[in-house]
Formats: C-alpha cells, structure tokens, sequence
C-alpha cells in the first residue's frame, strides 16, 4: 500500500470512534491516558493465574476452558495486587474486550516499560492460533500471559504490561501476514525527509546498528542483576538503578560478549525518526543477524524521535538476549530490522506530544529507574 491508502494501522482518532461505539469495550471506562497514536494500553483485569505451561486455545477453543484443564492456582489482583515471580508463566484476562468488524484484525505487543524489565508478555484470545494475534471480525475478551525473567515483580488490577494494535484491511488482504513497506517506499521517504541521522541501510526494512562506542569508562549498556528485589510496575521514579544494574561500559575495542540467557539494555547506534502517518516494529529475532533476541516490545508510534526541527531524535533501546551460545558484537555491528507500516489516517496527536518516558532518549532504562549512580 502507499502511503495515505484507506487501509493501514488505525491511529488515536479512530480509536476513540471505536470506543464511542463499543467495538472496543472494557469493565472499566477506557482512560485517555490509555490511547496512544496508533495504539491502546490494555490494563490487567482483578486476578491471574500461575500455570505450569503455557498454552494456546486453538482453532475453536476458548482460553478459560483450556486455563481450567490446568488445575491453575488464582491470584488476586486487587488491592495491593500480588508479586508475579520471575521465571513463572501466568495467564491474566483483561479489561478490554473487542467486537470488531470483519475487516478488522489486531496485534500486540509488550509496552516498552514492560520489555525493558524483561518481562515477557504474549496477548492470547479465543481461537487463537498465535500468540500476539487478534483475528479479522474477532468478538471477544482479551487474556495477557505473562512471564518475568529477570526481576519478580507486583502488579495489580489496571496495571498496563502490554498494548493492542488494530488494523483495517482491504477485500485483498484476508490472507496477508506482512505489512511492511518495501524499501523502495522507505528510500523515497528517507530522501524527502529523513527517517534515520546517517546513511540508510535498507535490507526488507531499515537495518538497526547497535552502539557500544564510547570515552573510555563511558556507560553504553546495562546487564540485569537477577537477584535483585521485586519490582512494582506502577511506581516510576521509585528505584535505584544501581541495586538491578550492572553497567557495561565503553571498551577500546567497541566488543561485547553476550552470555547466554543474560538479559542486557542496549541502545541503537543511529538516532531514528517515526513519520506522523506511519507506525514501526522491530523484528525481534532475525537468524541472518545473529542467535539472538534484539527486542520484546518492538512497537514506534508515529511521532518518536521527531525532534523539534523534524530531525530524527531518539535512539532505540534494545532489550537483548542471546539464544544458546555466546555472541560476540561489535559497535556498528546490525542487530535489527525495523519494519515501517502504513497508518489508514495520519495520528492527529504524535509519540510525545503530551506527557512521555523515552522521547528524544539515548540508552536509558525503564521508566521505574533513577539515573545510574556512580559508587
């Protein structure tokens, strides 16, 4: 599709249309705060599950019958909420139901927050094939798993982990996986306006490059230290950097090893723009790259890193993990693709515009972080 086509990612206006008319519903009034430019913060309903495997439903099967066969053990969310322990899989349903019309399909994903404490979060809905997949003419609740890896953490009911994108499609589109613009299309956008600080590396999508260069004893990452205490994901500003963080700093060399199943903080080495009437996505794993997973929450609403003379302005954090092995990288080493989407209409309110955690950000950690403190 061309830029500006009838069909593409909703944005914020039209979001606030589908509320008005209940194709997107919820127990409790949906919050403003909630809808952003091209997406909608969903927010944990009053309990969750722990479970001893995760699960999909399958073609005809509904999530809470599958959830029942478990024999899960239930958790309260109210209150005070409840302490989700790393390494756990937990179902949780919430508030948010859809009623979508036929030629209406979904996807979710992590909120950054979310992926930058490296908790793994997967939407699930009646019927479901896939995780993270809402299909066409979908009628029904909304159900979020959850798994923190390296910190446990609290949550509780109208915590908001992960967010729903939807997407209008044409009579053509039933069966189409991939969205993404070609790199033709993104060629002639970077030329008009650029989408990127340097030189555009095009390969099915925009290649990301990590940035490990520095002065000598320069922060350029972060590595999780497992043992630290829980985390309760709405108290931002509240800890200490220093007791979850190890620092990786800047070597002659620009290396780093990654150990296997370490989670690490990472930053893009280029600074990169988001167009008003586009959306992005990272693709979280990519073999040809490396055995590695270079992001959990992968969605760039329109508006993200536009600087204010319209130059690209924020660098990605890259939540990273490797696979199996060791893997060596390298500073300017590719690590990633970000794969740019049509919006049907332009985002009438940009990434930004109001009140936002990583506009304009270079390596930074999740919202719940002081800056890192020396000693």
């Amino acid at each position: 599709m061309d830029s500006g086509a009838p069909y593409g990612l909703i944005s914020r206006q039209r979001f606030l249309s589908l509320i008005s008319s209940a194709r997107v519903s919820a127990e409790a009034a949906i919050d403003a705060t909630q809808i952003q430019p091209a997406s909608l913060d969903l927010r944990l309903g009053a309990e969750a599950y722990r479970l001893r495997a995760s699960f999909l439903p399958g073609r005809g099967g509904k999530v809470r019958e599958r959830l029942q066969s478990l024999a899960p053990e239930r958790l309260s969310l109210e209150g005070d909420g409840a302490v989700l322990e790393k390494g756990i899989v937990y179902l949780a349903p919430l508030q948010e139901s859809l009623n979508l019309s036929d030629r209406m399909s979904g996807a979710a994903n992590p909120k950054s927050s979310t992926g930058r404490l490296d908790i793994f979060t997967r939407l699930i809905v009646d019927g479901s094939e896939a995780f993270d997949h809402v299909p066409q003419g979908y009628r029904g609740g909304l159900w979020v798993e959850i798994c923190p890896r390296s910190f446990s953490i609290r949550a509780r009911k109208g915590s908001k982990l992960n967010q729903l994108r939807l997407r209008d499609r044409a009579a053509n589109q039933e069966d189409v996986y991939s969205f993404a613009l070609p790199d033709e299309a993104l060629r002639r956008r970077h030329e008009a306006t650029p989408l990127v600080d340097g030189a555009l590396k095009l390969r099915e999508g925009l290649i990301v490059h990590v940035g490990l260069a520095g002065r000598p004893g320069e922060i350029v990452g972060y590595r999780a230290i497992k043992n630290g205490n829980v985390i309760d994901v709405d108290r931002p500003g509240f800890y200490a950097a220093e007791d979850f963080w190890e620092p990786i700093r800047a070597r002659l060399d620009g290396r780093l090893i990654l150990d296997p199943e370490e989670f690490y903080i990472l930053a893009s080495r280029e600074k990169m723009r988001i167009p008003s009437d586009l959306a992005a996505e990272m693709a979280p794993i990519d073999p040809a790259i490396g055995e590695f997973r270079v992001h959990y929450a992968g969605f760039f609403d329109p508006g993200f890193g536009q600087g204010a003379d319209g130059a690209p302005s924020a660098r990605a954090v890259l939540e990273v993990r490797s696979r199996d092995v060791p893997f060596l990288l390298e500073d300017g080493q590719p690590v990633g693709r970000l794969l740019f989407e049509d919006l049907a209409v332009a985002a009438d309110e940009l990434y930004g515009a109001t009140t936002s955690n990583y506009q304009g950000q270079g390596l930074k950690l999740s919202k719940h972080f002081r800056d890192y403190r020396e000693g």
